[in-house]
Order: C-alpha cells, then structure tokens, then sequence
C-alpha cells in the first residue's frame, strides 16, 4: 500500500485539516516533474539536429541526478537556506525557507514548493503546540482530582485516623518538569518516535503497525520516587476545598437538582462513583495523548516522505537540511506526550488496576475490532435463505390452493391480517437496520467517526456486515415461522388444536425480545446493552442528559409507528384471548382505540420532552423552535388518527392543514437545521462550505428525494383512490417508504454533525470530573 493511502487511513478524522498536506504538496511536486520533463524534451529536440558524436562529448546536457551529491557539503551547492523567525505577542517560532536557485530555469517552482512546505511546517507545531498545552492543563486538573480522589479513600476508609497528612501525588513533578521542557527551545532530535529508527529508513508497509502501536520510552529517574515523597499535603485541607460534582445524569439526581441539594455526602456509594467516573476521564484522556502521538509520528513521516520525493525529481540535495530543521522544530523534538503518557500508565495501573500492569493496559489500550470472516459467510448464508424461504411460501400457497377453500375468507380476515402485523414488526425493523448498514457502509466510506459521534466503545462497535447479518438472521426466522404455520394449519392430525397456529407468531416475538435482553455475553452483549440503555434514556427522556444516541434513536422511533402499533396489536389480540377464537376484533375495544391514538404520539412525545430537557439545560432557543416543530407533529398525528377512525369532511380539512403545516416545518428543519444545506453564500451555492461526498449532485438529489417522501406522508390523509393497491398496502408502502427516508436523513445529520466536529478538532468525548475545587476567590464571587 502506498503510504498516501496508510497517511490518510491514520489520519484522525476531525483533525484532518491540522495534517501535513502531503497531497498538495505531491501535486506540486509533479508540476516540478512535467517541467523538467518538457524542458529536457526541448533540449534533446535540438541536440537531435546535431551530429551524435558532438552531442555525446559537447552537449553538456546529459542528465545525471546524483552529481550534486559529490558536492553536497559545497556551499556553492547549498540549495536552501531555513530562518526562524520568532513573533514577540506568543513566543513562538515560524519558519521561513529562502531557495538559493531561484535563478535557474524552473526556480519558480521549486520556491513555490517549499513556501507550502513552510506553511505545512507552521501549520503542524502551532496545532501540536496548542494541543499539548491543553493536555498539560488537563493532566495539572487530573492531578488534583487524583489528590481529591486519593483524600476521599482516607477518609472513607479510615474515618477516625489521627494522621490525616497526605503524600503529594507524583504526577505533580512530572507535570512541572512537561511545563518546563514545553518552553524550552527545541534542539534534540525525538529519536524514540520512531523506535530509534530513523524515519526515512521505515518501509512505507510498516508505518501503519508502528503507528498504531507506539510505546512510551520511560523518563523515569531512580532519584524521582524519592523526590515526590518529600511534599505532604493535609487531608483536610484537600478536603475542605472539594465538593462532588452531579452532573445531573441519572432520574433521582435530576429530582434531587430540580427539588433541592443534588450533592452527595461523602460515602462508599460515592466513591465508588468518583472512581468509576475518573476511570473514564483518565481512559479519555490517554487515548488523546496517544492520536497526539501517532499524529506528531505520522506528520514527521510525510515530511520524510516528501522530501525523499523532491530530492528524487529535483535531483538535489535539500532533504538533510530540511529535516534536521523538522527534527529541531517543536513536533519533531517534544518529548511532553511520551512523559505523560508514562504517567497516565503508571498512576492508572496503581490507583485503578490494583497494580496490575496487564488489566490496566488492557482498559487503556483496547484492541480494535477485526473483520471476521464467518460474519461474511453467514450473511451470504442467511439472504440465500430468505429468498428460498420467500419462494417456499409462495409455492404452498398455490400448491395447497388456501385461497379456493371454505375457510379461505376466514384465514384471510383473521390469520393473514396477523401476519401482516407480524411482517410490519418484523419487515419494518429489517428494512431499518438493513438503511442502517448501508449507513454504516457510506459514512467508513467517506471517513464519518460515527464511533466517536456516537459513543461507542472501541473494539465493540458493530460494522455493516454485523448489522446485514442481524437482520437477515431476523428475516429467516420471520420466514420460517409464516412457512410452519401454513404447515400446521393444513395438517389435518392438527385440526382440533387450532391454537398451536395461533401461537406461533408469539413464539416468535419472545424469542427476539428474549435475545435483545439476555445478560449473556453472546450476540453482541455490548451493543445490545448499549441500545437497551438508549431506549431507557428515551423512555425517561426528561429524568436523564440527552445524548446524541439518546435523541438519533427517538427520531428514528418516530418512523417506526406502525412497526409499535403492529406491536399493540399483538398485545390485544393474545392479551385479551382474541387468538382463541381465532378473530381480529381488537378496534371494537375502546382502550385499544385510545392507546392507538397514544402508540403514535409517544415517539413525538420523547423528542418534545428531550428538547425541553436541553433547552432548560444549555438555554439555547434552537431547542425551543425544536420542541415546537415536534408539538405541532403531535397534534398533525392526533387529528390524522382521528380521521382515520371516524372520518368526515371536517376532520379531513383539519387533518390537511396540521399535516401541511408539519411536513413544511419538518422538510425545513430536516435540510436547513440537521443537514446544514441550503447556504447561499456558501463555497458551494446551496450547499454548504465543506462536503464529503465528492459529487454535489448527491446533496440536491437527496433534499429533492426527501421532500417527496416527506410528501408522501400526505397520502395517509389524501387516500388518492389507487384501485391496483389495497389500502393496507399502501399504508405499508408508505411507511416503507419512510425509514428509507430516515436512511437517508441519518446519514446527512451524521456527516453535518461530523464537520461540526472538524471546525472545531473536537475528536474526543468530554467526560465530566467527579470532583470540583473551590477557594477563597470562588467564594468572593459566589457572594
């Protein structure tokens, strides 16, 4: 693999544009080489007039690329000429490259090329250098809440002890000594950035797997145990400037926020809590230092890369120089990220692994998930036999001729209905996450961290081909359980026990719901536990913070209506007894009709209520226009549902100008607000600045595509007579047709909210800490 493809594939997604612009840069390079090329063309036309023999002795133009390396250390032959020029408002430095063969034919761009190379140079130590001082502020606020945490133990532990003195926490010192060294001028080489290989020495296949495994070399001095234990701090001390944070996460802290005090006293049950969160403030933040690392590795090697490249089509001698100012320059000489990642390791395995080494390695380090082969296989495997299943039902229909008996009408009122509930469950949910691979598909395709924007754990993330094989495996058992029960209706033996039909659909459901919730570490335990923990926060939309998943998950709830009244209709027709009478008699029930109106509101209900919850919380009006759009969804539903159950002319028009009034506000929201389109002075018209999908004619399909579907929705009410489509069908066709649009939406949304990201290099999760400190100056202001 070339390294431009491994540059790219270890790029982090949202610090994209702080990467070395190595194919700008090999787009330079190759107007250096078509130049040399024609010039040297022009100058082998001319000589071809003369005699050979002249040509070969006379000439002067033969081309030799490594002539200039007997020379090299001339000065006459110097090529370049690096000044650093340091700006007095920030100390910092910048570099500013002076090509000594301007003069030559072709200089120009060769200047050209090392005036971006300079720019890139800049650009990559200003980003590091900014990077590095936030990780040093967060490991100085770490460090204190690793003091708060250490204090919080004591006093838990032993609340009546005399000697309440508490030895500084090493980190302190180490911290100091990444202060200093971030303010010294740059001079030695990082050696241990690449294993102590030099960098243009790494074979381009290689890069990857030393990149992706870079090891820390230990800083640590025989003397520095002895100096961090001279400093104590009083427990008391600590203690009194402490208080815990709530960050209002779960339902009862929510009340306890919203009633009265949502502080917790100092208790077992709190620590354990402090620990636990700042065990996932130090996983966070270790894994920051190492992308820091891999990008400060990766950054160095381009440069290499590059270089080596220009020398090659040049045929000059620039790349030593160049790189030694690289070497000498901040990302290529800092050495703050291998200290604190050393100190990460170390205070991590002691405090939260019990000291042992391999268990908190393997917290801080977890292994990346691989493809594997059965998943593929059994994917193939489950769609070959969802077609066979699909062609079976056919051919026993026909062959048992069902439709030409006497009971035929009555299997077709009571049974068939049933089933279309159970394939509008089932058939629904399939087509969504079969959107939802495809979804998976696209956003790997164009490089959309949906792990980081949603919050999965590493390693435990589904891919495209999980999901395709999840809902093919849910289609063959839907398949299977529609072909027995043909079967075992037409068996004669089983005429008298015409319940066992019946039950089968409800087998079924058990047994899906029984794998959704079974606390075994089989079929994907994380990801299950991850959705059940999402659809809990949607239940209790209000009690909990809203996240991400929390409202993508609502939204996608709302296209799902029917799948969740298919759902009712299982409840009513086995709740109360309808399946012993084999009859479908469900809306004659009143309480059906009236959770009929509520099974469609609640989806609309968690969105309005979640939007309420983050206005109260981040008083942005955004959320306000939000919950608006959702309330008068809820009402367009409620009046369309009535009409749907009792008809007349005025219930239409009301149901016509609700559903108007929501579809516009919703086909807005859904381009201008979530897919962030419709800019018309953006880079590009109608869009927006930036795109990852390289073909704008994919945008405008999709907002035309989603308009139309939006539309369509208006059927519901409409009901145009179409005589070659029942009225069932149509309604399933619609509703088919909105998770395909919910497909198309999801991925838009994730790539806005992606480049969200990007603008602001925002590639890793914000965990809140458990502890917060206050002094005398907080206590001025508060008074």
């Amino acid at each position: 693999m070339k390294f431009g493809k491994i540059y790219k594939k270890q790029m982090v997604p949202e610090w994209v544009e702080a990467y070395m612009d190595y194919n700008g840069m090999k787009r330079i390079l190759k107007e250096i080489r078509s130049y040399k090329h024609s010039k040297l063309t022009r100058a082998a036309s001319r000589v071809s007039r003369q005699a050979e023999a002249l040509h070969r002795s006379f000439s002067g133009l033969a081309f030799h690329p490594r002539h200039s390396e007997q020379h090299a250390g001339d000065i006459e032959d110097q090529v370049i000429k690096v000044d650093t020029v340091q700006q007095d408002d920030d100390f910092r430095q910048f570099y500013k490259t002076k090509f000594l063969k301007k003069s030559e034919e072709g200089g120009e761009f060769e200047e050209y090329f090392f005036k971006k190379l300079d720019e890139n140079l800049n650009k990559v130590n200003k980003f590091y250098r900014d990077k590095v001082e936030e990780v040093l502020e967060e490991a100085a606020l770490l460090d204190k809440q690793m003091d708060a945490l250490i204090a919080l133990r004591v006093k838990v532990q032993k609340p009546n002890a005399d000697n309440l003195n508490l030895e500084k926490h090493p980190s302190d010192k180490v911290v100091v000594e990444a202060s200093d060294s971030s303010t010294r001028t740059p001079g030695t080489t990082n050696k241990d950035m690449v294993h102590g290989m030099e960098r243009t020495d790494i074979p381009e296949e290689e890069a990857t797997h030393i990149a992706a495994d870079i090891v820390p070399v230990s800083h640590t001095d025989g003397n520095e145990e002895e100096a961090g234990n001279g400093e104590k701090q009083d427990l008391r001390e600590i203690l009194e400037r402490v208080k815990m944070n709530d960050a209002l996460e779960s339902p009862i802290s929510t009340l306890k926020g919203v009633f009265g005090d949502s502080n917790e006293p100092i208790s077992k049950k709190g620590l354990k809590k402090a620990e636990e969160q700042l065990r996932l403030v130090f996983s966070e933040f270790y894994q920051k230092l190492r992308r820091l690392k891999e990008y400060s590795f990766m950054n160095l090697l381009a440069f290499s890369k590059i270089m080596k490249k220009y020398e090659k089509i040049a045929s000059r001698n620039a790349s030593r120089n160049y790189m030694k100012i690289v070497d000498n320059s901040l990302i290529g000489s800092s050495d703050e990220v291998n200290r604190l990642l050393e100190r990460v390791e170390v205070t991590f395995i002691k405090h939260f692994s019990s000291g042992n080494r391999r268990e908190g390695m393997k917290s801080l380090r977890p292994k990346v998930k691989r493809e594997r082969h059965r998943v593929t296989f059994f994917s193939g495997f489950f769609s070959g036999c969802s077609i066979a299943l699909v062609v079976a039902v056919v051919f026993k229909i026909e062959s048992r001729k069902i439709m030409d008996k006497d009971y035929g009408t009555e299997y077709m009122a009571n049974i068939i209905p049933l089933y279309r509930q159970l394939f509008d469950l089932f058939g629904f949910i399939i087509l969504h996450m079969l959107m939802y691979s495809a979804n998976i598909y696209f956003w790997r395709l164009y490089r959309v961290n949906y792990t980081f924007i949603f919050g999965f754990k590493q390693g435990t993330e589904l891919g495209y081909r999980d999901v395709f094989l999840i809902s093919t495996g849910l289609s063959v058992l839907a398949f299977i359980c529609f072909l027995l029960n043909l079967q075992l209706d037409m068996d004669w033996k089983l005429k008298d026990h015409k319940t066992l039909p019946e039950v089968i659909p409800l087998g079924l459901v058990a047994v899906v719901l029984s794998i959704l919730f079974c606390p075994f570490n089989i079929i994907y335990r994380s990801s299950r536990l991850f959705f059940i923990r999402a659809l809990f926060h949607c239940i209790c939309a209000p009690l909990f913070e809203v996240t991400l998943p929390d409202f993508f998950l609502a939204d996608h709830l709302t296209s799902q209506i029917q799948a969740i009244r298919s759902f009712e209709l299982f409840i009513c027709y086995y709740g109360l007894g309808e399946y012993l009478q084999r009859q479908n008699k469900c809306h004659s029930h009143g309480v059906y009709n009236a959770f009929y109106f509520v099974v469609a509101v609640i989806p609309y209900w968690l969105r309005f209520l979640q939007c309420i919850r983050r206005l109260c919380k981040e008083k942005e009006s955004v959320h306000g226009y939000n919950a608006l759009k959702y309330m008068l969804t809820i009402i367009a539903v409620i009046i369309r549902t009535a009409y749907e159950l009792k008809k007349g002319r005025t219930w239409m028009i009301l149901a016509l100008v609700s559903s108007g009034v929501a579809t516009g506000m919703n086909t807005f929201w859904d381009i201008v607000i979530d897919w962030g389109l419709l800019r018309r002075h953006s880079q590009n018209p109608y869009l927006r600045d930036k795109l990852l999908v390289p073909h704008k004619s994919v945008y405008f399909a999709a907002m035309i595509v989603n308009v139309i579907l939006r539309v369509a929705w208006m059927q519901l009410v409409l009901e145009f007579n179409l005589k070659s489509l029942h009225k069932i069908a149509v309604t399933s066709i619609i509703s088919c047709l909105e998770i395909v649009r919910r497909g198309i939406w999801s991925f838009f949304r994730l790539e806005n909210e992606h480049l969200n990201n990007v603008g602001k290099y925002r590639a890793f999760k914000s965990v809140p800490h458990p502890f917060h400190y206050y002094d005398d100056e907080d206590a001025d202001k508060d008074d």
